[in-house]
């Protein structure tokens, strides 16, 4: 693996390659990954500089695009914690730490360790949560991927065979519009094109499959985090999670709730994975097909 100082998408970051891919950290805010392309290839992040949320001290909250590393349950106070100032940025073998300076309103710390472990295609993404204050904390490690517009999420639904019980339990946001053309429901895939104008949809569930995905310039991104059978999770189960509104779509995995005592830490570990020339329409036995042929 190689590193290098280079600027990217208007940040200055430092660039880590191995040969089949190369990613992007910006080292003057975050922690937050920026860019996460095939070696030659497009950025399939997105890239939002005009982009801000409100908080709830009268300041905004920079989503700036690319990944970053929140904690549920989503509050304007807790959530909206501006990450303006660099992260304390340590070589490792393989990759890096990116530490954020202290969250004085929450007394939570934050922590991305990025590695590329061989030379696929391949990247593994550790986020850590460490109550640094004096009060217990009860929360979840968040981990938010912005991907540009115009492709197909592909969101895996359980199919055990449950018999007369239920086997799946979806979450949707107020805003969602179950009836839009944007969403395709399967019995085995949810797929979301990405093209809203002028509305937004979020849904979430159980995740056992591990795995979601998004198709875009002809190119497939894959997150992977595991599911814990039996743990509870924040928004009514949900390990994973999808938004999608005009200027990016989210990919979204959430580690089971935790209660963190004073200088506790709980991790929640993902693998990225890229695959090129893939074309995917909104059709569920191709998504099928090419999550068999992928061995997803």
């Amino acid at each position: 693996m190689n590193s290098s100082l280079t600027d990217f998408a208007g940040y200055p970051c430092l660039k880590l390659d191995n040969g089949a891919l190369n990613l992007w950290l910006i080292t003057s805010a975050g922690p937050r990954i920026i860019g996460f392309s095939l070696a030659g290839g497009d950025n399939v992040l997105a890239v939002l500089p005009d982009l801000n949320l409100p908080t709830a001290e009268n300041q905004v909250y920079r989503l700036r695009g690319g990944h970053r590393l929140w904690h549920a349950p989503e509050d304007r106070t807790r959530t909206y914690v501006p990450d303006d100032l660099p992260p304390l940025i340590e070589e490792i073998e393989n990759g890096v730490h990116a530490t954020q300076p202290l969250e004085s309103i929450t007394g939570i710390e934050k922590k991305i360790c990025v590695t590329l472990p061989d030379e696929r295609p391949r990247a593994v993404i550790e986020h850590t949560l460490t109550n640094r204050g004096i009060w217990p904390v009860e929360l979840a490690p968040w981990a938010i991927t912005q991907l540009k517009p115009g492709g197909l999420g592909i969101l895996p639904q359980p199919t055990a065979d449950t018999g007369l019980l239920p086997n799946r339990r979806l979450a949707l946001w107020p805003y969602t519009n179950i009836n839009s053309p944007h969403i395709h429901w399967g019995d085995r895939f949810i797929l979301i094109e990405a093209k809203l104008q002028d509305e937004a949809l979020k849904i979430g569930w159980a995740n056992p499959t591990g795995w979601l995905a998004y198709a875009v310039d002809n190119t497939l991104f894959v997150k992977e985090a595991a599911y814990q059978p039996g743990a509870g999770y924040f928004d009514y189960g949900s390990s994973s999670e999808c938004y999608c509104g005009q200027d990016f779509i989210e990919l979204e995995t959430l580690g089971p709730r935790v209660t963190l005592q004073p200088g506790e830490s709980t991790k929640h570990r993902e693998i990225w994975s890229l695959y090129p020339d893939v074309e995917l329409t909104a059709d569920e036995a191709a998504a099928a097909q090419l999550a068999a042929d992928l061995s997803l």
